[in-house]
């Protein structure tokens, strides 16, 4: 599948306000609300050259490990691009952020020993189209890591975070869908989940539309 087939203006996503929300809540979220030490679980282990869809203000960049030979970072929104160059600036890995969406990839196929899909399936215009774009630029076996919120386990929750998607939540949250099914839709897409966990977050207090997360690893087919 050729990243060219479906076109990507630069900028496809605009969320200049939310942007700048998320610039600030993400920082508190990971110092205070754990999703730090999140990161770091999600990325420990790899190795070699690494592709992160969604990189949003590049707060993963600082818990790649040495072994990491270089991350091609994926930003669409522009804001939050600049600030993921300045993080990337900072990290102990070389990091390279560029525009693009993770629907049509700016790099050739089969290029990657691992993928990175951190709170980002949530936002994506079609999900089916950018997982397969991460299956296209992983080596064959290569390790997609994913740490994603997604659809409640309890039917209440399921059924206020499926009218939220209809309604409010998008427009609010920079297009976010609270209701989709991450690890579902991964293994629709052609890899084999290998280790995974579900919690929530925050762990201890009110269970919000978002809190419902999973995290772990998948391998392509």
């Amino acid at each position: 599948m050729s990243p060219r087939t479906t076109r990507v203006p630069r900028d496809a996503v605009h969320h200049p306000l939310f942007a700048r929300f998320y610039a600030r809540f993400s920082v508190s979220a990971d110092d205070k609300g754990g999703v730090g030490a999140l990161r770091a679980e999600l990325l420990a282990g790899l190795s070699g050259r690494v592709i992160e869809v969604g990189a949003g203000n590049g707060l993963n960049f600082a818990h790649y490990p040495g072994t990491v030979s270089e991350v091609v970072a994926v930003e669409p929104e522009r804001h939050l691009r600049r600030l993921a160059v300045e993080a990337g600036r900072r990290a102990e890995v070389p990091v390279d952020v560029v525009p693009g969406a993770a629907e049509a990839l700016p790099v050739k196929s089969e290029a990657f020993d691992a993928a990175v899909a951190s709170l980002v399936l949530c936002t994506v215009r079609d999900v089916p189209r950018a997982l397969a774009e991460l299956h296209r630029v992983l080596r064959p076996g290569g390790e997609l890591r994913f740490f994603e919120h997604g659809l409640a386990p309890g039917r209440g929750m399921a059924r206020t975070q499926r009218a939220l998607d209809r309604t409010v939540w998008p427009l609010l949250f920079g297009g976010c869908h609270t209701a989709r099914d991450p690890l579902a839709a991964i293994e629709a897409a052609g890899f084999e989940p290998t280790a995974y966990r579900t919690f929530t977050v925050p762990e201890d207090g009110p269970r919000l539309p978002s809190s419902f997360c999973v995290l772990g690893t998948a391998r392509r087919l």
